[in-house]
């Protein structure tokens, strides 16, 4: 992401975060989402132009407390903007590493994004009280309802993204691009880790539905999409 662009959607993601009302608050999140989804279908459609953008991997070491939670955000954040993500063992005693698997550009913007939602779950987390068992439990459901929320959204946004580009240039297969780039990420990533299997990762409590609440209205900017028009498939 060019310097101009990715400060532009940094300063807008803090003035989200520093909005005094609502209605600011969604006006700048939508506009920095909305730059970064197009981005990434921009980045795609010049696969063409190879030296522009490659398939890479980056190791991100998360840090203790809720070391789990904040790890399985970011997987669930990348694998939504087209990368390949795999848990590995604890780093230190509570730390987490994520392995990210994805062409230059998504790694990029699924690290942006990332970023501002961490701020976000780890202020809301903390703030959460439990008058029903432990804090913690409680905490850390709350968290895992937080991540299916804001995962729920980003998928529209970046389905949008791709339906607008695919609209915009008659002829052009987006749907075709995206695949092309997923089966290039799996390879990469299938080479690393040939023998890995996915699992699911749940978590016990009563704090889910509240997490997911506060995941409907934090600052990824959804934009109001109307739920007829169709959105084409990213390929994964």
């Amino acid at each position: 992401m060019n310097s101009a662009l990715l400060g532009k959607v940094r300063a807008l993601l803090a003035k989200a975060e520093g909005a005094s009302t609502e209605e600011e608050r969604d006006a700048y999140s939508a506009k920095a989402s909305e730059l970064v989804a197009k981005y990434g279908i921009d980045s795609a459609l010049l696969a063409g132009e190879p030296q522009t953008d490659q398939v890479t991997d980056k190791r991100i070491v998360v840090k203790a407390p809720y070391a789990a939670d904040k790890a399985n955000l970011l997987y669930q954040v990348a694998t939504t903007m087209r990368c390949r993500a795999i848990l590995l063992s604890e780093t230190r005693r509570h730390d987490r590493t994520v392995h990210l698997f994805g062409f230059a550009s998504d790694l990029e913007r699924a690290e942006v994004i990332y970023t501002s939602l961490l701020l976000q779950a780890v202020q809301g987390a903390l703030d959460v009280r439990s008058d029903h068992g432990s804090v913690a439990v409680y905490r850390r459901s709350w968290f895992a309802g937080f991540t299916s929320s804001v995962v729920a959204r980003l998928r529209i946004i970046e389905a949008q993204a791709a339906y607008d580009a695919e609209s915009a240039q008659p002829g052009t297969s987006v749907a075709l691009v995206l695949r092309s780039r997923d089966e290039a990420v799996f390879a990469a990533y299938a080479t690393a880790y040939p023998d890995r299997r996915t699992t699911q990762r749940s978590r016990s409590g009563t704090g889910r539905s509240v997490g997911y609440a506060a995941g409907r209205t934090a600052d990824i900017g959804a934009r109001r999409i109307n739920p007829s028009r169709p959105a084409i498939e990213s390929g994964r």
